[in-house]
């Protein structure tokens, strides 16, 4: 039997999310190691998309497959009570063989959080970046038009990224502010390592006033990311959502239904 899980953490403690041969705390081994009690054999997960130190999670994807007989809401319950107050399973249900929670994701969706005020928080302090210099979201919105399509994204992505292709297409990217918060969200076939934080680098540097509109635009043209900004911090980060295909009928409120 396979089965779907939706994870949510919050990844300020974690190491990332995959396992770690040496031995450091991921949410990959938390969930792995609940899981394999509540199904009393080893569990190895996979996941939609891996997620740095420091990156949250609250619309991640898991699949694993399992002998074990249980209950959706057997499943879901006994595993989050074997997990760590930073880490819980929302939802649950079985899904088909073919079914992969990376390879049949058809988008993506993150959200990168900026404090923009002059003091910094305690309470956001984990949970979005402090950016103490006013930021004028005007311009990076202006700025985020540049980079929806379909391009290659070579000065966007980490310099030991091991994608194969940097092409990759953004269909949604959004600044928007909410008193002293500003977001910035965005959708995409798929991710580029660090592609997220380097946008938000280069809007950040933007909204400062340090750079034109059009530099957006410009960095992407240099395929080259030792010419690009810098990379944005990672508490700001959050993978907000996975999308799949009708066909898999993945409902989001199958919460221990049976």
């Amino acid at each position: 039997m396979r089965l779907a899980m939706g994870i949510e953490y919050d990844g300020s403690s974690f190491h990332g999310w995959q396992l770690q041969q040496s031995g450091v705390r991921t949410v990959q081994q938390m969930i792995e190691a609940a899981l394999s009690k509540v199904a009393d054999h080893p569990v190895r997960t996979h996941c939609a998309g891996r997620t740095d130190t420091g990156v949250h999670g609250e619309g991640q994807v898991i699949h694993f497959d399992t002998s074990s007989v249980r209950s959706l809401r057997g499943w879901l319950l006994g595993t989050n009570v074997n997990l760590p107050d930073d880490v819980n399973v929302n939802w649950v249900r079985q899904v088909p063989d073919s079914f992969h929670a990376r390879f049949s994701a058809t988008s993506r969706s993150y959200r990168y959080l900026i404090l923009n005020r002059s003091t910094r928080s305690a309470i956001w302090r984990n949970r979005a970046v402090w950016i103490h210099q006013p930021l004028d979201a005007s311009r990076m919105q202006a700025a985020a038009r540049h980079l929806i399509g379909t391009h290659d994204f070579s000065s966007y992505r980490a310099v030991g990224c091991q994608a194969k292709s940097p092409v990759r297409t953004i269909d949604r990217l959004v600044v928007s502010r909410q008193d002293e918060r500003i977001q910035i969200e965005v959708t995409a076939n798929a991710f580029l390592h660090h592609m997220v934080r380097n946008i938000a680098g280069v809007l950040i540097s933007i909204g400062k006033g340090e750079q034109a509109e059009s530099w957006s635009r410009e960095v992407l043209e240099f395929r080259d990311r030792t010419l690009g900004g810098v990379t944005a911090p990672p508490e700001g980060l959050y993978l907000v959502d996975v999308e799949y295909p009708e066909e898999f009928d993945l409902v989001r409120d199958a919460v221990g239904a049976d």
